[in-house]
């Protein structure tokens, strides 16, 4: 099933994007998303799409648009799961340019185009990304899905990453442009940790590459009752503690700087837990009279007021509530 016979263009001005595709057990999709790649307006790509050992006419959906234009490469996987299907996927890349892409998902018909177009003006050292807008085929999407979709198409305009890095993934899977030699910098898919596409996020900024977004929507995520996100035991917690805490001791955390953590409810109490994994003493406040001077996990459980009294701490919020979040800031801003 391999396909070697890709024909780079003699132009050397125009770089080559590898779309990196996963594929299993998307049939019923594959159409829609292939079709949304063929229509791109920047036509200088190839796709890369591996095979994961699908039990339906995944296989048979690619080879037949395959046969019809041969900048759809299709490879059969190695080694079952998704990381390795795109580390195979990305092995057999040859663009400059690499992004990844869903098999059940749909693009635009501009995002390749206005991602190439951002890279050219910036160059290595950038990661390009975007808004995205989920769908559900013949049914409205949900307010969690809509309220994600309208922070991250904020964060793009904004261009916020950094500032909202802890707070979700800023740069969504399969919307994210970069140069091969920056992906190798930072790992690629090597790593085995979910989520991967979070993971990743976290790589880029650690890597110190320039996070650009453009005030578009450039992807269009489908859910579905089966995606991986809703039925992996890994995304089954999709506050992701462990991994932000990591990158939090790994990139921020200034040993000088008195540490806070601000929530006392189920966030905050596995939150300590695993600051404690790395820091036996720091400060834990609230505005809850009832858990205010008890001793939690060791510490005592101090009045927010407290901050007021530190030298340029870092402070983690570990609050659910919207309200919540609203009011902590003010407060913030008001010290």
């Amino acid at each position: 099933m391999e396909q070697d016979d890709f024909l780079v263009p003699d132009s050397i001005d125009i770089p080559l994007i590898s779309i990196v595709m996963p594929v299993k057990d998307t049939a019923s999709y594959l159409p829609a998303c292939l079709d949304s790649i063929l229509a791109q307006s920047f036509t200088h790509w190839e796709l890369v799409a591996v095979n994961d050992y699908s039990s339906d006419d995944s296989l048979e959906i690619l080879q037949s648009y395959a046969d019809k234009d041969r900048r759809i490469r299709i490879f059969n996987g190695v080694q079952p799961s998704l990381l390795n299907t795109l580390r195979y996927g990305y092995q057999n890349a040859l663009g400059d340019l690499i992004h990844r892409m869903d098999s059940d998902d749909k693009m635009p018909v501009y995002k390749l185009e206005e991602m190439v177009n951002a890279w050219l003006r910036h160059g290595k050292g950038c990661v390009i990304t975007g808004g995205t807008r989920s769908f559900i085929d013949n049914e409205e999407i949900g307010n969690g899905f809509k309220r994600y979709d309208q922070w991250l198409c904020k964060v793009a305009q904004l261009n916020t990453h950094k500032e909202e890095m802890y707070r979700e993934c800023v740069v969504p899977s399969s919307c994210w442009l970069v140069h091969r030699e920056d992906f190798d910098n930072v790992e690629g898919f090597e790593p085995a940790i979910f989520p991967e596409d979070y993971d990743l996020c976290f790589r880029f900024y650690k890597g110190k590459l320039k996070i650009v977004g453009l005030d578009q929507v450039l992807h269009h995520w489908r859910d579905r009752s089966d995606r991986i996100s809703r039925n992996w035991d890994c995304y089954k917690d999709n506050r992701f503690f462990a991994l932000k805490i990591n990158y939090f001791f790994s990139l921020e955390r200034d040993a000088s700087r008195p540490l806070v953590l601000w929530g006392a409810g189920k966030n905050g109490k596995d939150l300590a837990k695993l600051i404690r994994s790395n820091e036996n003493k720091f400060n834990w406040v609230c505005d809850n009279e009832k858990k205010i001077g008890k001793d939690i996990y060791g510490l005592k459980m101090q009045h927010f007021d407290r901050i007021e009294t530190l030298i340029s701490p870092q402070i983690i919020i570990a609050v659910a509530s919207p309200e919540g979040q609203i009011e902590i800031q003010t407060q913030l801003n008001n010290w």
